[in-house]
């Protein structure tokens, strides 16, 4: 049975292509796909007042935009922003992470009869197979686990099947592509500690998302697991250089160990810097004390202040022109013709600033289908990008677990 997806612009429809002229219609090779979201964010009141995930509220996922745009599952992290490194600090991430992971839980367990908390792969087949959303629980930032591994085990037991190391910012597992504080490399990539979570991870059977990690971290994870890795919301270097997307060296290596790369909706990892833009960009770096000249190498924003830092990428964002779905999917090519179809996904990074033209809310995911059908891939290679290649790595993942 078809589900009835409704594409959101008009100009989705009038998309020409090859593909679409040999009689491809992009809503029907959308109802048909099994459509999965591998990151999103949830706000902090999830399940609160207007972010009740059954109201199709302001935020960009909920249960009824989920439907209305064809997503069978989605990936919500329970996400806390680095803080300081103290026992207090520990303490009051650890409270919101719990307090996040229980919200996530909560969609499933007060909704049944429209969404499941989906602990294996066969799960989310088995929701979209009878019409409703799967919930994956996935995990971002070990700050709030302290120097522990022990709240790896417990959160693997509530749910937790998706791991990444950090965000912005070094924690006592990793280093971040995007440190803050001063301190722009402390471990080299992996920790001791890191580098035990890997192995628990795999024994558990909990997917390791290497987005956010340095080159070293990545490559120190891909040394380490005995399990193909995902990065669950990165964009490709090769496209735009920025020191949170990957490398072709990096695509790589994770393809080349079954792993796959969800290129992310966000718009400065879409978007190049224009030579027009250029001094706009530098201007505002002075105005923020930073270097008017920067690379990737050397981007300088680790000397802030994790506020100063968020309040200077806002106003960098602010600056790029708006990306679209388009965009998206140039990333997308890019990450193909390098490293094959079966190692490329998508994610939206919703809810965290995440979203482009075309594809603001879950509700609009069909017109990601649409730019694909217009780009000529086939109906099993959409399928792949849009849940298949994730669902394989999924597996593999459970596969190689001793649970």
């Amino acid at each position: 049975m078809l589900r009835p997806v409704l594409l959101a612009t008009a100009a989705a429809l009038t998309l020409a292509s090859p593909a679409a002229a040999a009689g491809l219609d992009a809503a029907a090779v959308h109802a048909r796909t099994l459509v999965l979201d591998s990151h999103v964010d949830v706000p902090a009141d999830l399940g609160v007042g207007a972010h009740e995930a059954a109201i199709d509220g302001d935020g960009q996922i909920d249960l009824p935009k989920l439907e209305r745009g064809g997503v069978d599952a989605a990936v919500l992290a329970v996400f806390v922003a680095q803080g300081p490194r103290t026992p207090d600090g520990y303490a009051q991430a650890r409270k919101e992470a719990d307090a996040k992971l229980a919200a996530i839980r909560g969609v499933a367990e007060r909704h049944p009869d429209r969404a499941v908390l989906a602990l294996k792969a066969d799960d989310v087949e088995a929701a979209a197979k009878v019409g409703k959303r799967a919930i994956v629980v996935g995990f971002l930032n070990a700050y709030p686990f302290g120097e522990d591994l022990a709240p790896i085990d417990a959160y693997y037991a509530s749910g937790v099947r998706s791991f990444g190391f950090v965000h912005a910012g070094n924690n006592a597992f990793a280093d971040s592509s995007r440190p803050s504080g001063g301190t722009k490399v402390e471990w080299g990539g992996l920790s001791p500690l890191g580098k035990q979570a890997v192995s628990k991870l795999n024994d558990l059977g909990v997917i390791i998302d290497v987005s956010q990690l340095t080159p070293d971290g990545v490559k120190q994870v891909l040394a380490i697991s005995r399990a193909p890795v995902v990065a669950s919301h990165s964009g490709v270097q090769g496209v735009v250089d920025n020191p949170r997307n990957l490398s072709d060296a990096e695509l790589d290596a994770i393809a080349a160990q079954g792993g796959v790369v969800q290129v992310v909706a966000f718009g400065p990892y879409l978007v190049r810097l224009t030579d027009e833009l250029r001094p706009k960009v530098a201007a505002l770096r002075v105005q923020y004390g930073l270097p008017a000249a920067f690379t990737r190498a050397a981007d300088g924003t680790e000397a802030l202040s994790p506020d100063k830092r968020k309040d200077y990428s806002h106003a960098v964002t602010d600056l790029l022109p708006k990306a679209t779905v388009k965009d998206l999917v140039d990333s997308v090519d890019y990450a193909v013709r390098r490293v094959g179809v079966d190692h490329v996904g998508l994610s939206s990074d919703f809810n965290h600033g995440g979203g482009v033209i075309g594809w603001a809310n879950e509700g609009e995911a069909g017109n990601v289908t649409a730019e694909l059908v217009a780009r000529g891939y086939s109906e099993a290679d959409i399928g792949k990008l849009w849940g298949g290649n994730y669902l394989r790595v999924f597996r593999a993942v459970e596969q190689t677990s001793k649970h």
